[in-house]
């Protein structure tokens, strides 16, 4: 079995594999990133740091690219979801 943290994710507590991207914590959880403007649901789209759809708030830190930061226990995390 492999290790997990736990992440805070929109204010609750969410178990997710070690050793993956926040963007990825996220999709497991079944989370969305973010909402257009209509309120379409929106997601990662290159998976690199370029298109910034996966923009969240990191312990406090807003406009973070997730799919750049690796999980770490206790990280706070809240979407535009």
């Amino acid at each position: 079995m492999s290790a997990r943290v736990q992440i805070t994710l929109n204010g609750a507590v969410v178990e997710v594999p070690d050793g993956i991207s926040l963007a990825a914590a996220i999709a497991h959880a079944g989370q969305a990133f973010r909402r257009s403007i209509g309120g379409d649901r929106r997601a990662p789209f290159c998976g690199m740091g370029v298109c910034f759809e996966c923009r969240v708030c990191i312990d406090g830190m807003e406009h973070q690219r997730s799919c750049m930061v690796m999980v770490r226990e206790g990280m706070q995390v809240h979407t535009d979801g």
